[in-house]
C-alpha cells in the first residue's frame, strides 16, 4: 500500500514544481492563512484524482497485486499524508515570508480539508470520469467565496446552537469537532470502500 502512496508522488512530479509557486501565489496576495493551507492541502490528493480520471488508472491499479481495499485505504491514508507533508511546507513558507498564522488556522484548515475529502472521494467512484474534477473545483472555489458568508448567517440565526457552542470550552470544543470529522472521514472511507469494491473496470 505504501508503493501506491508512492507511486501518486512520483505521477505527481511535475505538478509538484507547481506546488511552491501555487501557495507563493496565495502567500504573496495576503491570502487567509486558513484558507492558503486548505488550497495547499487539496493540491496533491485532487490532482491525482484528475490524472487517474483522464489516462483511466484504476484498470492499471485492479491488474496490480493489491486489494481494492488497499487501492482505497492508499487514497484514504494518502491524503493525509500529503496534507501533513503540504501544511509543513506551508507553515515553513509563510514564515519565511514573515506572514502571521496559529495553530487555529491550522486546525481549522484540516477540519475543512477532511471534510472536503469525506464528501467528495466518493464522488470520484459515483459519476463517470471525465467531469467530475471540474465539477469540484469548481464547487471548491464557491465554496471558498461564500462559505464565510453562510456561517455569519447561520451564526446569527441559529443564536440557541451559537450560544451552545460559545459555552463550550476551547478543548471540548476541539475534541468534539475532531471526534466528528474522525466518524466522517471514516464513514466516507467505508462509503467509498463499498462503492470500489462493487465497480467493474
Amino acid at each position: 500500500m505504501f508503493n501506491l502512496i508512492r507511486r501518486d508522488v512520483i505521477l505527481q512530479k511535475r505538478h509538484l514544481l507547481i506546488f511552491i509557486p501555487f501557495i507563493l501565489f496565495f502567500i504573496i496576495m495576503d491570502k487567509q492563512p486558513t484558507l492558503t493551507f486548505l488550497v495547499a492541502s487539496i493540491f496533491i490528493p485532487f490532482n491525482t484524482y484528475a490524472y487517474d480520471e483522464k489516462v483511466e488508472t484504476n484498470i492499471l491499479l485492479n491488474s496490480l497485486p493489491y486489494t481494492r481495499m488497499e487501492i482505497i485505504a492508499s487514497r484514504y491514508i494518502g491524503a493525509i499524508v500529503y496534507m501533513i507533508l503540504s501544511i509543513g511546507v506551508t507553515s515553513l513558507a509563510l514564515f519565511i515570508f514573515n506572514k502571521p498564522f496559529t495553530m487555529t488556522d491550522i486546525a481549522i484548515a484540516i477540519i475543512l480539508f477532511l471534510l472536503f475529502v469525506s464528501f467528495t472521494f466518493p464522488l470520484f467512484y459515483i459519476f463517470k470520469p471525465g467531469y467530475i474534477t471540474m465539477v469540484i473545483l469548481i464547487s471548491f472555489i464557491l465554496l471558498a467565496a461564500i462559505g464565510p458568508t453562510i456561517v455569519l448567517f447561520l451564526a446569527e440565526h441559529l443564536t440557541a446552537i451559537t450560544d451552545f457552542i460559545t459555552n463550550l470550552s476551547i478543548p471540548t470544543v476541539y475534541t468534539g469537532a475532531t471526534l466528528i470529522i474522525v466518524v466522517v472521514y471514516v464513514i466516507s472511507w467505508g462509503v467509498t470502500a463499498f462503492i470500489y469494491q462493487r465497480k467493474s473496470f
